[in-house]
């Protein structure tokens, strides 16, 4: 019997794993797996293991004898040492297209609750007062404002066809993107630091890469507008932390929407829990109750492609 494991065991049933994986002949085992010792004790003899933020790094893979495939429950695949899982002969996939629709919304739900003052509004309100609780220069018109997306893959193109409507002016840097496909979007391309320079908002669309990780330190803050807005719901490491409260906390920025933290859980004794101008969700963007549904399921399916001996989809380590 094949043994499939899921580090992160989710508050729901094991059902529509268990429908896909028992026609193969094959167990799935759940854990909530925290450490790497936890994911050897449950995985070392896994033939298929499907994970989610447990810590595969090298030396977990290197205990995995039998692994055909390691599937990582989302879009990125930081939390898994891919190289060494490519020195292993083992392939990772991820699941790219899940959660496209509800990051995209929760990014636009950040940008309009962070320009129009609704938290601390509504915080306000609940506290007895009525008032305008901001700054008045705080509360921003998106017609009149200069919107810069850093990245322009599916998320990114998913958040600017929301953001046109509204009438910004729209800024794109993605390397990877010809600047003619932007332009036909309706967008205008620019380079890093155009775009810093020239947005009011800043908003990243980017996967934790060696490249990208720190992309948003001292240096490129200092190079924002004064009193811009930083927007995250992509990867915590994207941003410096300690950079980006000094920027909070000088004024060089007037605000942020995070989404992603690094590290997470959010330390308890985090300064931007007591900080007024920032708005925070538990890394919550890429949900919906379909899009759990669809990330189970199309993870699982590639566990099975993996046992059936077929081709892998969304191979992210080259291998196979």
């Amino acid at each position: 019997m094949y043994k499939v494991v899921i580090t992160d065991n989710p508050p729901q049933t094991l059902e529509q794993d268990n429908a896909i994986f028992a026609p193969l002949g094959a167990q799935v085992i759940a854990g909530r797996c925290k450490t790497p010792e936890e994911v050897i004790a449950l995985a070392a003899d896994a033939d298929c293991v499907i994970t989610g933020f447990a810590p595969i790094n090298a030396a977990v893979i290197a205990t995995m004898k039998k692994v055909r495939v390691i599937v990582r429950l989302g879009v990125g695949y930081d939390s898994v040492d891919v190289a060494a899982a490519a020195k292993a002969g083992i392939p990772v996939c991820n699941v790219p297209d899940y959660c496209v629709n509800e990051v995209a919304d929760h990014t636009l739900a950040l940008i309009l609750a962070t320009t129009r003052g609704i938290v601390p509004h509504c915080v306000d309100i609940r506290a007895g007062g009525w008032r305008l609780a901001v700054p008045v220069e705080t509360m921003r018109v998106l017609h009149e404002m200069t919107v810069g997306l850093v990245g322009f893959g599916r998320i990114g193109r998913e958040v600017a066809a929301r953001l046109k409507p509204f009438k910004c002016r729209l800024l794109i840097f993605d390397p990877a993107v010809d600047a003619t496909v932007i332009r036909q979007g309706g967008f205008e391309p620019a380079s890093l630091e155009e775009l810093l320079q020239a947005s009011d908002l800043v908003s990243l669309h980017v996967p934790s890469l060696p490249a990208t990780r720190g992309l948003i330190n001292r240096e490129k803050l200092a190079k924002m507008k004064k009193g811009a807005v930083l927007v995250n719901a992509s990867r915590g490491n994207l941003v410096n932390s300690a950079d980006l409260i000094e920027a909070l906390r000088s004024g060089q920025l007037s605000g942020a929407a995070l989404d992603v933290f690094d590290p997470e859980p959010m330390p308890k004794d985090s300064p931007l829990l007591a900080m007024g101008n920032v708005i925070l969700s538990p890394h919550a963007a890429a949900t919906s109750a379909k899009s759990e549904q669809n990330l189970r399921s199309s993870a699982a399916r590639t566990a099975a492609c993996a046992l059936r001996g077929e081709k892998l989809p969304n191979v992210v380590n080259g291998v196979g």
